[in-house]
């Protein structure tokens, strides 16, 4: 799609897509057959940030990882090992788009949902920046607790702990459980939201996260230790359900790395002026600047059916600020 139209969309941003949200769900209802074809394709036969996530997990499997008869017991060299992997990865990825989109600034603000720079200069943050404090967050306690899980399952895994598969047994599971995970994930990710906005909770936990309010590729994964724990315990999913090693890299992947890719604050990556890559949304940003909405994402419905959803217009906003209000008042 040609992008003809750079002016800024409306008071409140620089840029957003055309309202109110549609919804892209395989679970939305009514429920429509038709719209699966479309849904598979665009998510799963072309170069979207999931198949370039898989990609990325084959490849680092194969070449980067030590064997799984290597993690039958603890030891400090194939642990190390999986935290500089990650390390390494966050750093790509995270860097590269930060690189990109605000110190090269490759695409301007074309795209971009909040028209704000990354802030400097605040004392709200660590060191008084927002990328400083986000980077310490992510690379820390962030890096440190994905590595502590991917480990766990691993020893499970290699000592028969936990239920593997390998692709010659069990083939078609073996690429569906592939395109279950990102469902799975945003399935626990709305539910672990919901309790980090308790207030009780919130004030604590997940206010670090939320200073965030104009999001950037660090912002993805900036979170306070007791978060980054809930979160990632989306992959113990492995030690109960039947997997390859590959599925809990993609995962690991996918809720380390990849939020860098959904936090960027730009709807899309442009080259030559054609949107190339899905990268962040809308409904997510709106999450960030009014906070007690859209606790989920596209991929589920949840919050469209329990009543949270802020479809990017002013009544959805005028709805959300009073239920923040009810919500405070209670707590």
């Amino acid at each position: 799609m040609t992008i003809h139209d750079d002016k800024p969309s409306s008071r409140e941003w620089n840029y957003h897509p055309e309202l109110p949200l549609k919804d892209p769900s395989i679970f939305k209802r009514p429920l429509d057959l038709r719209f699966f074809p479309i849904w598979f394709a665009r998510n799963w036969l072309m170069l979207s940030e999931r198949v370039m996530l898989v990609i990325l997990a084959v490849a680092v499997w194969e070449l980067a990882y030590p064997s799984l008869e290597n993690m039958r017991s603890f030891r400090f060299g194939w642990i190390a090992h999986i935290w500089a992997v990650n390390m390494g990865l966050m750093i790509a990825i995270a860097g590269g788009l930060h690189w990109y989109f605000y110190m090269r600034r490759s695409q301007g603000k074309r795209l971009k949902f909040d028209a704000r720079d990354q802030a400097k200069g605040n004392r709200l943050w660590d060191f008084s920046d927002q990328v400083r404090d986000n980077m310490f967050w992510s690379l820390g306690s962030g890096v440190a607790q994905l590595s502590a899980f991917q480990v766990l399952v691993f020893w499970l895994m290699a000592n028969g702990y936990a239920p593997t598969i390998t692709l010659a047994s069990n083939p078609v599971w073996f690429v569906l459980a592939m395109m279950l995970i990102p469902i799975w994930s945003a399935f626990h990710f709305y539910w672990v939201h919901r309790l980090l906005h308790v207030p009780f909770i919130y004030k604590r936990v997940h206010a670090l996260h939320h200073r965030n309010v104009n999001i950037g590729p660090w912002s993805g994964l900036s979170m306070h230790p007791v978060e980054h724990l809930l979160y990632l315990s989306s992959l113990l999913i492995h030690v109960i359900v039947p997997s390859h090693p590959i599925h809990l890299v993609f995962h690991a992947i996918y809720e380390g790395p990849g939020a860098a890719m959904t936090h960027t604050g730009y709807e899309d990556l442009l080259v030559r002026d054609k949107r190339r890559l899905a990268l962040g949304t809308f409904y997510h940003q709106l999450h960030h600047r009014y906070y007690e909405c859209n606790y989920g994402n596209q991929e589920m419905p949840w919050d469209r059916w329990f009543g949270t959803f802020h479809d990017g217009t002013e009544a959805g906003t005028n709805e959300t600020r009073a239920r923040k209000k009810r919500m405070y008042k209670q707590g």
